[in-house]
């Protein structure tokens, strides 16, 4: 008797419901990162005594109420800073529907060649923040957003920013030496280093799961290259500055331990990372001061 179309619906629907909560309670051993499950206390591989993942340590305070999800935090701090600053020079246009702008961001934070030339260092940090138009923000929005908690979620916040922060500025310091008279802005080369540092951690990995993380984010970069060569006013030599930046200090970095003086070294990195980014700002905004702009 052959089963009814309810019942092999229902069928796939428990494979389905089964496979979830497989997945929902693996993670990896921070030490020696074989898969193990949520409710380990201990791995039972090498022995290490492990803690609640890092997400999940994070008190409610620190995320909103609960309002922003865990595994996002980071990202979506980054996201808003991007929106922000979109919103900061374009809103004065969207709400009359003219060319009218705001503060003029991309003049004074874009990666400008001549500029750099002249000293304004902070642009090959503060072009990684600002965005040529609403669809541009959104692309870029999605992949981070999928990229960013992947990053996040296996090497950790400090490093995390650590990588967002180094590739932002290898690639915007190899489309200033590719195209010197050239103008660009854009989240991607942040973006191309994560996708640099996750397939930087497939290539430490030998085991199964770090050849198919190796060969899942090669594909991704390869189609993600492929697509913006086929528009010309796409910055290539960022992404490609970008990835390589991002995959060479993630190689070196390789993934955290629960404690040491490694660790504690990366987190004073991710504060530096925040803090360079603050100064580059500061820079900024005091140009656009003694220019006459703001």
């Amino acid at each position: 008797m052959r089963p009814s179309r309810f019942q092999v619906r229902r069928s796939r629907s428990s494979r389905r419901s089964r496979y979830n909560e497989c997945v929902e309670t693996r993670r990896m051993c921070p030490n020696c990162r074989a898969f193990i499950t949520t409710s380990d206390k201990v791995c039972p591989y090498c022995d290490m005594k492990l803690q609640a993942p890092a997400a999940a340590r994070r008190a409610p305070a620190d995320l909103l109420g609960g309002l922003i999800p865990h595994a996002h935090f980071t990202t979506i701090v980054i996201l808003l800073i991007n929106a922000g600053f979109y919103l900061a020079e374009a809103l004065p246009g969207l709400i009359s529907g003219s060319n009218a702008t705001g503060l003029p961001l991309s003049l004074a934070g874009a990666k400008i060649g001549p500029y750099i030339h002249e000293g304004q260092w902070w642009r090959l940090l503060t072009a990684g923040f600002l965005h040529g138009g609403i669809l541009h923000l959104l692309m870029n929005s999605w992949v981070l957003f999928d990229l960013g908690a992947a990053t996040e979620e296996a090497y950790g916040t400090s490093r995390y920013v650590v990588f967002y922060v180094v590739s932002t500025i290898t690639g915007f310091y190899a489309s200033y030496v590719w195209h010197p008279l050239g103008n660009s802005v854009g989240s991607s080369a942040g973006i191309f280093g994560l996708l640099g540092a996750l397939i930087a951690l497939g290539v430490r990995d030998k085991s199964s799961y770090g050849q198919a993380l190796r060969s899942h984010y090669l594909q991704w970069g390869i189609y993600a290259l492929i697509l913006s060569a086929l528009f010309p006013a796409t910055d290539n030599a960022a992404h490609i500055g970008g990835v390589t930046g991002g995959f060479a200090i993630a190689y070196i970095a390789g993934t955290p331990r629960l404690t040491g003086y490694a660790e504690r070294l990366w987190q004073f990195g991710g504060a530096a990372a925040v803090g360079l980014t603050a100064v580059a700002f500061a820079f900024m905004f005091r140009w656009m001061m003694t220019a006459g702009n703001l």
